[in-house]
């Protein structure tokens, strides 16, 4: 295991006015308000990521009024790292805040060898929390989520699963992310028959990757459940970080595991010209507008970011001062992305 924690960092205290300019939405028909902008672990809280750096990201989130850290328990590398990592800045940084968080993970992908290591078994969904609240070292997550369908195993027994980690105090609720329509209605009405009520989904959702306008959002709408977009810039692609090249400091060019370059066609760099050309006009980075386009629908509860430097923090944040777009706008944008 590599620890980079090159710098040290004085005492932290947050900023007083870290509220002031976050703008939250309530979750659903729930109780809950998350920030429109969350923050996801998924990259650079890995063991060979710097943990200064993680610390300075996390401190200028919370700072902008962002309350909602969002993991997994396969994220890293290597698996588990992002909540190892997550639990040494929390312990040094963010115990005293600790009820002004909304921390969240999941289970559902691949972690450890065997049959129990993966999927949605009520064996494995358990187990799975347990490692994950020792890695972070706490006492209950904020938000529990089944990270996908598990095609084998009944619903019954997935929702029924974390129904009970609700009832057993382990977290305070549950959501379920990239379920089509038809199974996140039916575990709605499973949670609701546990006496329990779905929070969230968790879905992929960028301009460039619109399945969820095929029904998923419109059957949130109707079981009252919120919905937090994962994957908003289409992994660094509607930003305009690849105008001009493949920059060696990319993701594109450093991790292909969910960005390759042959991705980033001549096609696909034309419309993300053209839309960097409105969110110009707009007088909005491009990664702006993506965010504030995906804000524009009030069932979007929350665009989850992940981001590399504290200063992309701020500009994400900064999206929020302009979620209004004009229709020859959005007519001129739908046209570039449907042509």
């Amino acid at each position: 295991m590599k620890i980079n924690d090159t710098s040290a960092l004085p005492d932290y205290i947050a900023d007083k006015e870290r509220y002031d300019q976050m703008q939250f939405r309530r979750c659903g028909h729930s109780g809950l308000l998350l920030p429109m902008i969350s923050l996801g672990l998924w990259h650079n809280f890995g063991h060979d990521d710097d943990l200064s750096n993680g610390r300075k990201i996390l401190r200028t989130a919370f700072d902008l009024g962002i309350t909602h850290f969002d993991l997994a328990n396969n994220y890293g590398p290597p698996y588990g790292s992002a909540e190892e990592n997550f639990g040494r800045i929390f312990k040094r940084d963010f115990v005293p805040y600790r009820d002004e968080l909304i921390i969240s993970t999941k289970a559902g992908w691949d972690m450890w060898p065997g049959p129990y290591g993966n999927l949605g078994s009520r064996k494995y969904l358990i187990a799975s929390l347990d490692q994950s609240l020792n890695r972070m070292g706490l006492d209950y997550v904020d938000i529990f989520y089944s990270h996908r369908r598990d095609p084998d195993t009944p619903l019954e027994e997935t929702i029924g699963t974390l129904a009970d980690i609700l009832q057993q105090g382990k977290a305070l609720y549950a959501g379920i992310s990239q379920y089509s329509p038809e199974d996140t209605a039916r575990a709605a009405e499973i949670m609701k028959e546990h006496g329990r009520s779905l929070l969230i989904h968790q879905p992929r959702y960028s301009m460039f990757d619109r399945w969820v306008e095929g029904g998923l959002l419109d059957k949130l709408e109707q079981v009252g459940a919120g919905a937090i977009a994962f994957s908003p810039l289409e992994q660094g692609i509607l930003t305009n970080k690849y105008l001009s090249g493949f920059p060696e400091d990319s993701r594109a060019v450093k991790d292909g595991r969910y960005l390759k370059q042959d991705q980033i066609t001549s096609e696909v760099l034309e419309k993300v010209k053209k839309l960097n050309n409105i969110a110009m006009t707009r007088g909005q980075s491009l990664a702006q507008m993506a965010i504030s386009w995906l804000l524009k629908d009030k069932r979007i509860t929350s665009v989850l970011v992940g981001v590399s430097r504290p200063e992309q923090i701020k500009d994400n944040v900064g999206s929020l001062d302009r979620l209004n777009f004009s229709s020859s706008e959005l007519n001129a944008i739908r046209h570039i992305l449907e042509s």
